[in-house]
């Protein structure tokens, strides 16, 4: 059985959001990370917050899948290449924002703006929009490789949030799938 740790983005994800969505739709299977500083994150306690997430998840299920939405991804990146030997089934990464991009959330700046992207010890799959104001889709590209992950561009969804209209986001389950099957 496959465990979810769903790691959102600024102020987490709110009840539109397809994390959201899909959180409800796993129940039990599903753990969301409670970082104390969600208006304000702080790189440390988010990396914390992933491993009493991963924790958890992993005492009830054997098998770990991380979804990251936005700021999560950098959270989820930096606590993978920490713990490299923690076994993760999967990073699913979407919209990741470009620390160095115009629009980097000014509250994050402080502890993420330093973040990078290295080869991750899992299968990982960044999803990127062809218009998110966070990041262009070639610097999404770019960590993606950076990652050594799969990309898929998924069209022009914004910043891929509730915002998007998504709903539940059947295309987005579909690449998870896909990432989960490897």
């Amino acid at each position: 059985m496959v465990a979810y740790v769903i790691i959102p983005g600024i102020d987490g994800s709110d009840g539109q959001h397809w994390q959201t969505l899909w959180e409800r739709q796993w129940g039990a299977s599903a753990v969301r990370i409670a970082p104390a500083s969600w208006a304000a994150p702080d790189l440390e306690d988010w990396v914390g917050a992933v491993q009493e997430a991963y924790d958890d998840a992993s005492r009830r299920h054997g098998r770990v899948v991380l979804v990251a939405h936005s700021l999560g991804c950098w959270a989820a990146s930096t606590w993978l290449n920490r713990n490299p030997s923690s076994p993760v089934g999967g990073a699913f990464l979407v919209a990741p924002p470009d620390p160095h991009g115009p629009a980097f959330p000014r509250q994050a700046a402080v502890t993420f703006v330093d973040v990078s992207a290295r080869p991750l010890p899992c299968p990982a799959l960044v999803v990127g929009s062809a218009n998110d104001p966070y990041c262009t889709p070639e610097a999404a590209a770019g960590f993606a490789a950076k990652w050594e992950a799969r990309w898929h561009l998924a069209g022009a969804c914004g910043h891929i949030n509730s915002a998007s209209g998504l709903g539940s986001w059947q295309q987005g389950r579909e690449l998870l799938d896909s990432l989960t099957r490897q």
